[in-house]
């Protein structure tokens, strides 16, 4: 693992969204269960009370891991038609306004911003949904690159941080909730915080650099 004698040098900032900055599962569990009770009517899936704990750690992954990690044999024509209508409900609700992001998540992005960081949106998401919560919360004022892993064939974010790397000035830090979060991190050798309030255990967490439990709590670990 690197490490770091002083933060001052650190010019990028790279941020998941989904537990780190999106409180994702206000409006990820409805169209999960939507979704999965359409399986159960179908045929496809047994009847089962989901654990709010067992839909969380669907979060984080991309589409591709999330369906191979709910269930390898479901049939792709079947996937076909259950993913689009969690997007289509996601996207209604984010449309709605229900999406919700964590206390002082805009206020800390402002002061970032304000204080020269380059700010990356790097989300495991669909093109949609990125498109969709830019507009929700008018993300363009405060990230300079918005990016979410269709764009690049849902690689993992270590290969796409590969692919921007000269874009983004050196030093990084990359703030996240789950363990791609943390890698993606360390391969690059950028300073790493764990998000401890969001979606990933403790134990995939635990080689970051450093722990938060509040967003705003970044801010000390930046003015340290």
């Amino acid at each position: 693992m690197a490490t770091f004698d002083s933060l001052k040098d650190i010019k990028t900032i790279i941020f998941d969204w989904d537990g780190t900055l999106h409180e994702s599962m206000i409006i990820y569990q409805g169209a999960f269960l939507k979704a999965y009770q359409f399986l159960i009517e179908k045929g496809y899936a047994p009847k089962k009370k989901w654990k709010e704990q067992e839909i969380k750690r669907f979060l984080g992954m991309n589409p591709q891991e999330m369906w191979a990690s709910f269930q390898p044999s479901l049939p792709k024509h079947v996937i076909g038609i259950v993913s689009p209508m969690i997007s289509k409900e996601m996207k209604d609700s984010i449309e709605l306004g229900k999406a919700k992001l964590y206390q002082g998540t805009l206020e800390v992005l402002s002061e970032l911003k304000s204080k020269g960081y380059r700010l990356v949106y790097l989300s495991n998401s669909k093109i949609y949904y990125k498109d969709a919560m830019v507009k929700a919360f008018q993300l363009e004022k405060y990230f300079d690159f918005i990016i979410c892993s269709e764009m690049f064939d849902y690689i993992p974010k270590e290969d796409i941080l590969l692919k921007l790397k000269e874009q983004l000035p050196k030093k990084w830090m990359v703030v996240g909730d789950r363990e791609v979060d943390v890698k993606a991190g360390l391969a690059h050798q950028a300073f790493t915080v764990a998000c401890d309030y969001g979606y990933g255990t403790e134990s995939e967490l635990s080689s970051a650099h450093a722990h938060i439990k509040d967003i705003r709590e970044l801010l000390q670990i930046i003015n340290t």
